[in-house]
């Protein structure tokens, strides 16, 4: 029983930090923009293998691994939220301070980086909340309704493809405001760029969200498919669940190879170019999306019957330290890739390529990976882990070990 306790904590942390790490990659090899690239923002042309490589990336990783986070902090408001309750407290309270806070650190990550998820987060957490206590018949209907993104065909039938907040459409990469960000992350200082992300990018990461694109509804199914996850039981009772794990892991290979044919299909049927002005391209983004679901779930199965074998668990046993500090390594992924590659620090912005976009991040996943492991071998959390558990609970908290 000891080791199947110890396997279910280490496995959520590995798990995250594997999420982390493909988040990481993502945002470096998009250079951190968080916006769509203007025709001027690459100063050199990518060869053929950076396009394979970039090809890659979009295909396996982007929309996947934000997916397996968002899974995580759905399970994560379940673990709290029962342990709350059998120890016979209501968290209710507590959690939505907790969701305020975090609100204020993704602020903070958001004026460095427009791409911040944690403001997101927060905005959605308190929604959980009532699905606690609902069936998981009921969970599930309403993750499907969001996961399908019924809501964003009614935000696309209200605003089309144009903004909720009065900025060009998102569709034209190439508009004056746009230009004049990327121009800004290109050669403004640090206190330019906190600026236009605090208040312009904050605004045009919301349109992001809740347009049709609707990132903000697939967050919210994800969320719900975490909570379900922790009440079924899943890694609590892994051992006896793995049946369950390889018939998922059958049916979404299924899945995703259907979702994948009727994607083409409709992006073939419409034998126009892609803008977004007609509802076949909407349908189609959204079975692409439904694709990213399936290699979602696969890649959530796999990691998880990889990690029950002995050599697998000593290989993605790797990434915990990574994951036990996942908001203090996401924050601080952030901060070293924008002084990097924004004109206030080192200036790469579009001068690199993808290959060794992708390398460095590599390399900077390894690193924090190693530092972690260390820095938690005194201390009994992150920096901001800490600082997040403390403000929650109102008085400071043990910190080393």
């Amino acid at each position: 029983m000891k080791k199947i306790v110890s396997n279910r904590i280490v496995i959520i942390d590995a798990l995250r930090g594997f999420a982390l790490g493909g988040v990481a990659l993502v945002h470096m090899t998009e250079q951190y923009i968080a916006s769509a690239p203007t025709d001027n923002l690459m100063e050199i042309t990518n060869n053929t293998f950076d396009n394979i490589l970039g090809g890659v990336i979009g295909f396996f990783i982007i929309g996947k691994f934000f997916a397996l986070f968002s899974i995580l902090f759905g399970l994560s408001f379940f673990i709290q939220m029962d342990s709350a309750y059998k120890r016979g407290e209501n968290f209710a309270g507590r959690f939505l301070w907790r969701v305020f806070l975090l609100f204020i650190i993704g602020y903070g990550h958001q004026i460095f980086y427009k791409g911040d998820i944690l403001t997101i987060y927060a905005l959605l957490a308190p929604f959980l909340i009532p699905f606690y206590k609902m069936k998981n018949k009921q969970i599930l209907l309403v993750a499907g309704i969001f996961l399908i993104s019924i809501p964003r065909f009614v935000s696309y039938a209200i605003l089309g493809t144009e903004s909720a907040f009065g900025f060009p459409s998102f569709m034209d990469f190439n508009n004056e405001v746009n230009v004049a960000y990327i121009n800004t992350l290109k050669e403004g200082r640090l206190i330019d760029v906190f600026s236009v992300n605090a208040t312009q990018g904050m605004l045009q990461k919301m349109d992001f969200q809740i347009g049709f694109i609707g990132r903000f509804y697939l967050t919210f199914g994800y969320f719900l498919i975490g909570l379900w996850l922790g009440k079924i039981g899943l890694f609590q009772n892994l051992e006896e669940n793995l049946t369950m794990v390889k018939k998922w892991l059958k049916r979404t290979l299924i899945f995703f190879i259907v979702a994948l044919l009727i994607t083409g299909g409709l992006f073939a049927v419409s034998r126009q170019p892609v803008d977004f002005k007609s509802w076949i391209h909407v349908l189609g983004i959204n079975a692409y999306d439904w694709s990213n679901i399936g290699l979602t779930a696969i890649i959530l199965c796999s990691f998880i019957l990889i990690y029950m074998k002995d050599r697998g668990e000593k290989i993605l046993s790797f990434f915990a330290p990574y994951g036990r500090m996942a908001l203090t390594n996401y924050v601080l992924q952030s901060i070293i890739g924008t002084s990097i590659l924004f004109g206030w620090g080192l200036g790469y912005l579009g001068k690199l390529h993808t290959s060794y976009l992708f390398v460095m991040a590599i390399v900077l996943i390894i690193i924090q990976t190693l530092v972690s492991k260390i820095w938690l071998t005194h201390f009994r959390y992150g920096p901001l882990e800490w600082l997040w558990r403390s403000a929650t609970l109102g008085k400071l908290q043990p910190f080393r070990k």
